[in-house]
This record gives C-alpha cells, structure tokens and sequence, in this order.
C-alpha cells in the first residue's frame, strides 16, 4: 500500500501546492488585482475536471494492463515537458519573458493560455491520480477499504494549503519554490510509475471493480449503504441539481476571495484560506452524513449573515479579524449547505463517477460564471450576496421537509430559522438593489468595479462626484466652479505628495532655474493630482484600467482635472511596471523630478508595484535629485518598515508625512524619498513639521519585499510603533543650491 499512499499524498500535496505559486507568478504581469486569482482558479477547476474524466474514461474503458501502458505514456511525456521547459525557460514552473503581456485586452484568456503553457500537462497529471490510484488499488487489493487513500489525498491537499502562506510564501523564494515543486513531481512520476508496474504484473489476478468517484483531488470510497445493482441512470432534474449545488459553492468560494483581496492585498494568504475551507467541507460533508445539520448549517448562516452585513457597512475599516471570522464562517456554512445536500442526492456507486463528474462540471461553471460572465454582466461584486442569498435559499428548502416525530416545540424552532434565512436572503438582495440606486456610473472588467457618486446634491457648494474602487474612495472632484480645480481627498497641497512637488519648485526657483517640473504619477484616479501641477509642468500618468482612463479624461462628465491642468499632461496605459520597463528597454529614462507610487486595488496595493526590484526600476527614471513619493494608506497593513528597507537599500533618504481627514482631504500616509538627505528640512516640509517624521531603521530590516519573496504577514498592522524604525535628526541645514541640477531635456 506503501506506494500508491506515497503518489496519491505527494500528488495531492503538490496539485494544491502549485496554484498559489502559480497565481503569484500571475500576479505581477496582471494588475495584481484578485481577477488574477479568479482566472487561475477557472483554470485549475477546467483542468480538474479533464482529470477526472480521463480518469473515468480510462479506468471504465480499458484493461488494467491497458490502462497501465497509457498512463505510463502519459507520465513519461509530462516529466519530458517539464524537463524541457525547465531547459528552455530556467524554472520548471516560472512563465518566459514571452507570456509578458503587452497591453490590458483579453487578460483572462492571456492569462489561461499562460498557465497551460507553464503547468498545464503537469497538473492534468496530478489530477488523474486520486481516482485512477484509488480504482487500481481496489482492483489488485479487493479485500482492502481505499478509504485510508482516500484521507491522505486530502491531509495532503489541506497540508499544502495551511503551510503555503505561513511556512512557504514567508521564508522560501518563487524561484526555489518552483524547482523544489519540480522535484516533488519527478518524485511523484516515479512513485505513480511503481504503481503502473505493479498492475502490470498482477493485472491477470485482479477482479473488476467500477472506478471510485474523486472527490476534490482524491477519491470517495463506495458507500456500502447505497443501492446496489441496475438502478436507472438519474435524470435531467437530478443532474441539473448536482451541478448548481455545485456551481453555487464555487461561486460564494471565488466571490468571498474577491471580497478579502480587494481590501488587503491579492495574494496567497488570503487565497488559501476561502479554498482549504471549501475543501474541509467537501471532506466533512462526504465524509458521513451525519456531519451535515441542516439546522446548525441554518444558524451559521443566518449568524454569519449578520456579520457579513457589519462587515460590508464598516467597509475596509473593519477589523481584519472580524472580516476573516464573518466571510470565513459565512463560506463554511453555504459550502456546507451545498455539499451537504449534493451528498443527500447522490447516487448508488454504480453512478458515483459519473455524479462527480457532474459535480466538478458545476465547479468549472461557478469560475466560468465569477470570471466571465459575472464581470460582462454585473457593474458591481453582486456575485457574492448573491451566491450567500442563494444558499439560505437552499438552506431554506432543505427545512421545509418536516421531519419524522417532528415535536411542536422543534417546529416552531424549524419555522423561526426558516424567517431568519429567508430576511437573511432577502437583506443580502436588497443590498444589490441599493447599490443599484446609489451610484451615477458603474462599470466592472477585470481590473475591479468603478463607480462614481454623487454627493452632497443638494448643496451647490459642496456637491461633488467621487469615484471609488472597491469600497475604496480614489478621488473626488467639486462641481462648483470655483472649487473645480481645488485638489482635494490624498493629494492636497498639504499631502506628502503636495508637500515634495511644492519643495521640488522652490529648490529650482532657488538656483535660477528655468520653472517647469516633470512628474510621473503611477496609477491615474481621477487625475486630482494634475491640480498640482503649474503652467510648464508635464505630468505623465501611468493607468492600467481603461475605464479609469476613461472617466478621468471626461467621459459622462463627472471630472475635468486633466482636461483643466495648465500643464502638458499624458496618459499611458498598461501595468505601470511593465510600462517603464519598456521605457528602459527602449533607452527612454523619463528623467522625472518626481515619481509617485498611487496604485491601488481598492485599499490594496499590488505587491509587485513596492517590491525593492520595483523601487529600483522608479529609481533609474528619476532626474539626479529627483525623489520618490510612496502613497502607502493601507487600514491592515503597515508598509512603512517595508518602503524603509528599500530606501536603506538603495542609499535614499526617508520623510513620514501623515494627514488627517479634513474638509478637503481623505487621511493619507506618503512616503518620499529622495537621494538628498536635506531635502525634507527646507522650509516647505519644516512649516508642516507636526505632520512630518524622518524616519530610518535602527539596524538591517528584519524582512524585505523582493519579486521572488514577499508576504503581507510581516506587514499586517499592530499597535504601536515599529521598534525596528527611529527618527532621523537634520544634519546640517537646507541643502545647497548645487544640489540641484537642471534635468536632461526629453
């Protein structure tokens, strides 16, 4: 038994290992936003599902030996594919420079093209091993339960899920991930390879047995309590059952990642976490059915309901503990309800594979349904309260039926969860229905959901149109005519963006230089940071999402920053990263006098955009004392220690500078950086010292974010200050004129 445990557990390990690696090798070329995760998770589901039916089809249709002699073949060209892409490409996981993408159309196709080129053949293979193992086994063993195969597929799956984010991710680089995943399925081929021997050497004294269904990655054992012989195929309704249960509860897992993404950062920490959830409660729901309390389910949902509710209503604000427990206990319970009651439907064995092949089908149309069609037909993430009404509907169904020696008291009991499910359905509806009527324009593409809103309509002085991303504010401009070009929310004249562009003028004016300056901004909002900018400025604006692009350049009318400047200002569309990549790789340093990081993912910044790769590339565009302004607002986490350590790094100089909400302004915190170390003691940030901190580190960093390791749980957000950063003294006074330098004309 010894070997088929060794390939199943190492195949399961390794098919749930591989998908957070490979979202985060997605990442950086994609936005970094959580419709990176979501197409993967369509991909994985899609390769799943072809796992599983080659799986039934080889295992139902063919001789052992036969089947054998297959997937031999099969595993021999898949090490031979691994091996050559890890000759060709360096890295037997990691996507060539080709896959980089050149602009922002067709990103899910891009993306699931990428990733059948890179792990495709591999994962396919993984995923026919729970199934087709568990159906030899029980055909050269037949006297042995396949059960305990069945167990460590999934100790297996959720061992590589839970260590992922906390033992992984934090302490092991992509690059070496990559080859030790490389390892580990050479390691699996030869273990599935011993298998295939052994069938071939006993394959006249095995006894026919159906194949066992899979279940996630592994197999579910025959139910000996089932029917048994020459049951009638099940029919339309039955089937159609089996796959929007299961579409259901891929939709509220995709939706509910989307919902702890958007608000922290797209990553695998929160990634695993929804997806080991879902698979505790397809192990705990098939496992026995007395697991599965329709009335304990219809708590959790109706408790977890209302936590959902304060979640969404407090916004990002809310504490990331109660965010976690709310949509974490709200996905167990409606997976549970689901898979609960796909179990009570299922068929005699002689259907079970069949029945898991139409279960893993709705899977696949869960992803299609959040990936595609969700984000074609939805202007919002309606997916999620949606998916959460639609299971305390089945919650709902599921209690109508009266239980036999039903007493008077568990009735009224049955009836009263029964009304708080259908108002818990029925909130969650309304909540769409709200945000229907709230805003003036709503657009969702892969890049998130925009909306802009109105405000304060009915006074003419303080009527303003605000856009927001997620549930996130990212600028917002006055109607009024004298407060039109006023710049408002993070980047006020007091901001730290504000503060470094109004010192950067001053230090030219001080030297005689000829006015005008040259900044970058990196992400576009609504474009309130071109108020900013003077007559003889150029500004340059870095923007991934086209609908952004489009409502900041005027579109219905709502913002007219750009268009109002005195400045000469442009637009370029693309990852921000990538773009300036391209403009080294095409000799074309933009010589900025300032660049500003403002990317934004909701309240998440793209980890790919403030790693110490990325501030070096904003670096090489910078003019001789140009400097960089960071915005790093993030309610969970603390990204200060972060952008210090690249600032030791890269021998710059680091100023605090923090503002409250004010009439104008949003709270904000920015970093600026810049090669100058007086530059934050002249006059302009001196007038504003009670908002102004220079801060550097007392010793090396403890951790730092770089392209091939990075986590946000050295990040998350604690009480106090970090005892790893100290206050900087002034060294010597202003910095001399000669300190600046007239830039390299364009």
């Amino acid at each position: 038994m010894f070997r088929y445990a060794l390939a199943i557990f190492t195949s399961a390990f390794l098919l749930f290992g591989v998908q957070p690696l490979a979202g985060r090798y997605a990442l950086p070329w994609y936005g970094g936003t959580p419709g990176v995760w979501t197409a993967c998770m369509l991909f994985f589901q899609v390769a799943l599902l072809g796992g599983y039916a080659y799986a039934h089809g080889l295992a139902s249709r063919l001789a052992p030996r036969t089947q054998a002699r297959v997937h031999l073949g099969l595993l021999a060209v898949a090490v031979a594919v691994l091996g050559a892409r890890t000759l060709w490409e360096g890295s037997p996981v990691a996507p060539g420079p080709g896959w980089r993408p050149t602009g922002t159309d067709l990103p899910v196709l891009r993306l699931l093209a990428m990733l059948a080129a890179t792990i495709g053949l591999p994962f396919f293979v993984l995923s026919t091993t729970g199934p087709l193992l568990q159906s030899w086994f029980a055909r050269a063993r037949p006297g042995r339960s396949p059960y305990p195969l069945y167990a460590l597929s999934n100790v297996g799956s959720l061992l590589a899920l839970l260590g992922y984010p906390f033992l992984v991710e934090p302490w092991v680089g992509r690059g070496a991930q990559a080859w030790g995943w490389g390892a580990g399925f050479v390691l699996f081929a030869v273990a599935c390879a011993v298998c295939a021997v052994d069938v071939l050497r006993n394959a006249d004294a095995q006894v026919a047995v159906p194949v066992t269904a899979p279940a996630m990655e592994g197999g579910l054992p025959v139910d000996a309590s089932g029917a048994a012989g020459e049951e009638p195929r099940p029919g339309l309704r039955l089937t159609l059952l089996w796959l929007g249960l299961s579409a259901c509860a891929s939709v509220l897992l995709l939706a509910t990642t989307n919902q702890l993404s958007q608000d922290v950062a797209a990553g695998p920490f929160l990634w695993v976490l929804p997806l080991a959830i879902y698979l505790l409660t397809f192990i705990l729901a098939f496992s026995r059915e007395s697991f599965y309390s329709r009335a304990l389910c219809s708590v959790l949902l109706i408790a977890s309901g209302a936590g959902v509710a304060h979640a969404q209503t407090a916004g990002p604000h809310a504490a990331l503990a109660l965010q976690l427990v709310a949509y974490s206990t709200a996905l167990f319970a409606g997976c549970m309800v689901c898979h609960g009651e796909l179990y009570r439907l299922r068929p005699s064995p002689r259907h079970l594979s069949a029945f898991f092949l139409w279960v893993s089908a709705g899977g696949v149309l869960g992803g299609l349904f959040v990936s595609i069609v969700a984000t074609a037909l939805f202007r919002a993430y309606w997916e999620y309260p949606l998916a959460l009404g639609l299971c305390c509907l089945v919650a709902l169904v599921g209690m109508a039926r009266q239980p036999p020696a039903e007493t008077r008291s568990l009735h009224v009991r049955r009836m009263l969860r029964g009304v708080m499910l259908a108002v818990v359905a029925l909130n969650l509806v309304i909540t769409v229905g709200r945000e229907l009527g709230r805003s003036s324009f709503s657009a969702r593409n892969f890049f998130g959901v925009v909306r802009v809103m109105e405000q304060n309509a009915d006074d003419p002085k303080a009527r303003l149109y605000s856009l927001r991303h997620g549930a996130i504010t990212h600028g917002w401009q006055y109607v009024a005519p004298e407060r039109r070009n006023q710049p408002t929310t993070y980047f006020t004249r007091e901001s730290g963006l504000g503060l470094a562009i109004a010192e950067q003028r001053r230090l030219r004016e001080a030297v005689g230089l000829a006015p005008g300056l040259r900044v970058g901004v990196l992400g576009l909002g609504v474009g309130t940071s071109a108020a900013l900018l003077e007559a003889g400025d150029s500004g340059r604006f870095y923007e991934i999402n086209p609908v952004v692009i489009s409502l900041a350049e005027g579109e219905g009318g709502f913002f007219s920053f750009l268009k109002d400047t005195p400045a000469n200002v442009e637009v370029v569309e693309g990852d921000a990263r990538i773009s300036l990549e391209q403009e080294l790789e095409r000799g074309e340093p933009q010589a900025f006098d300032l660049l500003a990081l403002d990317t934004f993912s909701s309240d998440a910044i793209p980890v790919h955009l403030l790693t110490r790769e990325a501030v070096a590339l904003y670096q090489k565009h910078l003019a001789p004392h140009g400097v960089l302004a960071l915005h790093i607002s993030n309610v969970h986490l603390d990204l200060v220690p972060v952008t210090l350590a690249h600032a030791r790094a890269l021998g710059l100089h680091s100023t605090f500078i923090f503002h409250e909400t004010s009439e104008d302004a949003l709270r904000s915190n920015w970093m600026v950086l810049s090669p100058d170390r007086e530059f934050s003691w002249g006059p302009t940030f001196t007038q504003a010292s009670a908002r102004v901190r220079r801060l550097g580190l007392r010793s090396e960093p403890d951790f730092i974010w770089t392209d091939e390791q990075s986590s946000v749980l050295h990040v998350i957000r604690r009480q106090g200050p970090a005892p790893i950063v100290k206050d900087v003294e002034p060294s010597s006074g202003p910095p001399a004129p000669s300190q600046v330098s007239q830039p390299e004309p364009q």
